[in-house]
């Protein structure tokens, strides 16, 4: 549990701390990013999710919302494997998944997992561009 200080960034709803970036960092919270953190809320009922929207390391237009990482801790995942865990993320984004969405990395951690190790890793440079900006034919 969380106490003494605020931290910025964070937002607290119905026991749970949830901590977003906003639509590539700007703060303010997009359509598709909404939409991710209803409905991951509903279907898994996390204790914790962490959304954030990296759209803005990629070579996509700004205030796009493409590509995201989110940890999601519930007891839903509970004696599933990691894939079984990433598969209830993607039901529960199947719509994101086909459309605006184009990159989603999860980690999906039981409560007691998270309490070992409470970190949000960190995604690699994005290579961007398309073929000829990476000077492929």
């Amino acid at each position: 549990m969380l106490t003494g200080r605020l931290v910025p960034g964070l937002v607290f709803v119905a026991g749970r701390v949830c901590l977003s970036q906003g639509s590539a960092g700007s703060g303010a919270m997009g359509p598709v990013e909404a939409a991710i953190r209803t409905k991951l809320e509903q279907a898994l009922s996390p204790e914790v999710l962490e959304l954030h929207n990296e759209s803005g390391g990629h070579a996509v237009p700004p205030g796009s919302e493409t590509h995201f990482r989110v940890a999601v801790v519930s007891s839903r995942f509970e004696g599933l494997s990691p894939l079984q865990r990433h598969r209830l993320v993607h039901a529960a984004l199947a719509e994101e998944l086909a459309g605006p969405v184009h990159a989603l990395a999860i980690q999906a951690r039981t409560p007691a997992q998270w309490r070992e190790n409470p970190q949000l890793d960190a995604s690699p440079p994005c290579l961007g561009g398309n073929k000829k900006t990476r000077g492929t034919p």
